[in-house]
């Protein structure tokens, strides 16, 4: 129960920050959004990292699926980056653009991404 508890307020925080809207497209339709970990809540050291909103991002559940997976990340100014594995076929099936990023990134956000990326599978074009 700690962690759904702890999950829902991550949300929430999130949904605060991105102003209740995916972080890359912008869709505000709450039951599409989940409230995606750079660092995986398992792999967090404290309650404290958990819940920083600077570990998450408010993803579309497309972008989730992919994030979670570490088939898509962020560079250090908020540009996606696709794994190799998402071929511009799937790209394309799923209106996913090399031009999309994040609306915003702090200075916060970077170390997350870092970690995100280590664990990153081969980035394409």
């Amino acid at each position: 129960m700690r962690q759904r508890v702890g999950q829902n307020i991550f949300r929430e925080s999130l949904m605060d920050y991105w102003g209740g809207a995916c972080a890359v497209t912008g869709i505000a339709l709450p039951a599409l959004l989940r409230a995606s970990h750079a660092k995986p809540w398992a792999e967090c050291n404290s309650d404290a990292e958990r819940l920083n909103v600077f570990n998450g991002f408010l993803l579309a559940a497309h972008l989730d699926a992919l994030f979670d997976r570490h088939l898509i990340s962020f560079d250090d100014s908020g540009k996606i980056l696709f794994s190799s594995i998402v071929t511009p076929e799937v790209r394309a099936a799923l209106g996913l653009f090399n031009s999309l990023r994040l609306k915003w990134i702090s200075s916060g956000h970077i170390p997350f991404l870092a970690l995100h990326r280590a664990t990153f599978h081969t980035i394409s074009g």
